[in-house]
């Protein structure tokens, strides 16, 4: 991720008001893909692939990681003219959509985070602890790799239909290297190192903000709702899915997107007056499970990473 270069890989379909799409771990930007299909016909949709993931080359973490990224954003923004764009993030990726709009907030229309795993108190997956330890995790790297791909992945991103997908989040970690770049990625550091500030930075953002739940994300639902009563006049919507809302379901999360973004003008400078959490039900909706029972406990596990 080169500072003044456009490192990240980013693509970009569609015309009209711009949204940039932010994928969490281990997935890449076709996360979006059927979402953008939905918008695309009156958004410009951009969506980023992060380091590691996808055809973006891996960087090093380091403390000011999040504070890179939202600058790399910057620069996509700027490199391909737009002036101001609607952001959203999922997972970790909300992470990253949190930093770009608390540094960059005169440049973001509206934010939406799903399955936000932005608190210090974030709770890595258990299966990838080991590869998150020195020694250890080098030695355990090739099983736990199998294990997490081959068996945690496939349910989580259950049915033929996905398996387009699955191999496409899978690509960067095959071959006999594999294993071991996964475990580089993992090794991401501290939750209340890395997320330290998110907290505070959520209480200042001045623009609109959806926050998505899905009703068995094993992600904890105090998440979504912790960061829906932190930011300013934020509203929150419920889900029928696991962890994996935008593949669950597309249609749902455009229709909810397209509705904020029309609802919400982009012109936003001072913050609304924050409304108590149990108020918020202008965009709370349910709809029908999108996965098998069987499949709901295995569906964040991206979330843990």
């Amino acid at each position: 991720m080169r500072e003044g270069s456009s490192a990240v890989h980013c693509t970009h379909q569609g015309k009209g008001d711009a949204i940039l799409f932010i994928h969490g771990m281990p997935t890449n930007h076709m996360l979006w893909s059927g979402v953008i299909e939905q918008l695309s016909g009156r958004h410009r949709c951009f969506a980023v692939d992060l380091p590691g993931m996808g055809d973006t080359p891996f960087t090093p973490y380091s403390p000011d990681y999040l504070d890179r990224m939202a600058r790399q954003i910057e620069l996509l923004r700027i490199q391909h003219d737009v002036e101001k764009w609607h952001v959203v993030g999922h997972d970790a990726g909300s992470a990253v959509a949190v930093q770009y709009a608390g540094s960059f907030a005169r440049n973001v229309g509206c934010l939406a985070l799903l399955s936000p795993a932005v608190f210090p108190d974030l709770k890595p997956f258990y299966l990838l602890n080991p590869l998150r330890q020195p020694v250890l995790g080098e030695v355990l790297a090739p099983l736990v790799h199998f294990l997490f791909w081959q068996i945690a992945m496939r349910r989580a991103i259950a049915g033929e239909a996905n398996r387009f997908l699955r191999r496409a989040f899978y690509k960067p970690f095959s071959g006999r290297a594999g294993a071991w770049q996964f475990m580089r990625l993992v090794r991401w550091g501290r939750p209340e190192d890395m997320l330290a500030e998110i907290p505070a930075t959520l209480a200042q953002l001045p623009m609109p903000t959806l926050v998505f739940q899905g009703s068995h994300d094993v992600l904890p639902a105090t998440f979504a709702e912790r960061a829906a009563s932190l930011i300013p006049g934020s509203n929150m919507v419920t889900l029928e899915a696991g962890h994996f809302i935008p593949l669950e379901r597309p249609k749902e999360v455009a229709a909810c997107l397209r509705n904020f973004f029309q609802e919400n003008t982009a012109e936003v400078v001072v913050p609304r007056r924050n409304r108590k959490f149990k108020d918020r039900k202008t965009h709370t909706r349910r709809t029908a499970s999108a996965q098998p029972k069987d499949a709901d406990i295995h569906s964040s596990v991206g979330a843990l990473l």
